[in-house]
């Protein structure tokens, strides 16, 4: 398995960080898949799929390119160039690290992710690169970019979720809930990244990022000792903004809506969060949790400078026994 020792400074030094870009290559590996893993990203990804499959059509060496790229076990590193975290950057201007790679060595990261011999049409072009960039931002502006700001919000959603788990609990539970049955947390600062038998990677002082992305997918980085990625799925609850089911029993107790904010409380959520999951108004979920937090169904804490409502001992029984 593939593992990392990371130092308590490259802990301390860690961020959660939001990245366009890491956003759309999921996008892009997921619409490559050919299929969906969620019912949250069904409708998108029937939306989509044939336009991205024309788009390659109509270009196959483009084609060819991802296909190598995302690799069987490994994605080619231009393709998943680490953001450089000193602050959130938008897609132009990380797509400009994928531009910058220079030709030869795209070849040999596209003989890495293959495993093998890299097929002649690509060895020979010399504008990978920038064939791979112009995919990229086709996926963004088609496929991503219309739905950004909905995504952003599921995003820090996720973000200020798991940075409450992470003042409560600590970074070994915190990180141990990234990407359940591939990492894991595994004592005295090794952290498994995935179940592949790659070497040993040391993190004593460089920074640790980690980059939340709506589809189920994810991937590690690094740029090399300076900064290491972890791109991971969003919680479930989180990535699905239309796919929480309210049981009927609870709604005709509750009211629809008052029980849809209810029953995504089962992880810390502000009411901003639940405005994005719940497509209600702010004025209505502000309602909906002062009558839950009165009947005893949630509690109330704070994560920094935000407001979250998680769901009581009573609100958790309640809400698990009509699922």
């Amino acid at each position: 398995m593939g593992w990392w020792r990371i130092g308590t400074d490259t802990l301390a030094g860690s961020a959660f960080l939001l990245s366009p870009l890491a956003e759309t290559v999921a996008s892009l590996k997921t619409l490559h898949a050919g299929a969906s893993t969620h019912p949250g990203e069904r409708s998108w990804f029937r939306r989509h799929l044939p336009a991205y499959r024309e788009r390659l059509a109509a270009e196959p060496l483009d084609a060819l390119l991802v296909r190598a790229a995302i690799g069987r076990t490994w994605n080619a590193d231009f393709l998943t160039p680490t953001p450089p975290g000193d602050r959130e950057r938008s897609f132009e201007e990380e797509v400009a690290a994928v531009l910058a790679t220079e030709p030869a060595a795209a070849v040999d990261q596209l003989a890495v992710a293959i495993g093998g011999p890299v097929p002649e049409p690509l060895r020979s072009a010399r504008d990978l690169p920038a064939r791979l960039a112009a995919v990229l931002g086709w996926v963004w502006r088609e496929t991503v970019l219309p739905d950004w700001a909905r995504r952003r919000r599921i995003l820090e959603a996720d973000v200020t979720a798991r940075t409450a788990r992470l003042s409560r609990d600590g970074w070994a539970a915190a990180l141990d809930e990234l990407c359940p049955g591939k990492m894991r947390w595994l004592g005295d600062g090794r952290l498994q990244v995935n179940d592949r038998d790659y070497p040993a990677r040391t993190l004593v002082r460089g920074r640790l990022l980690l980059v939340p992305v709506t589809p189920m997918t994810g991937w590690v980085s690094w740029e090399g000792a300076e900064r290491s990625a972890i791109v991971y799925p969003c919680a479930g609850v989180l990535s699905d903004a239309a796919g929480t089911v309210v049981p009927e029993a609870l709604g005709t107790l509750l009211g629809t809506a008052r029980a849809g904010v209810l029953v995504r409380l089962g992880s810390p959520l502000s009411p901003s969060q639940l405005v994005a999951l719940t497509g209600q108004g702010l004025g209505s979920v502000g309602r909906h949790l002062r009558v839950l937090l009165d009947a005893g169904l949630v509690r109330r804490g704070r994560a920094g400078r935000s407001v979250l409502y998680e769901w009581t001992e009573t609100g958790a029984v309640l809400v698990r026994a009509q699922r």
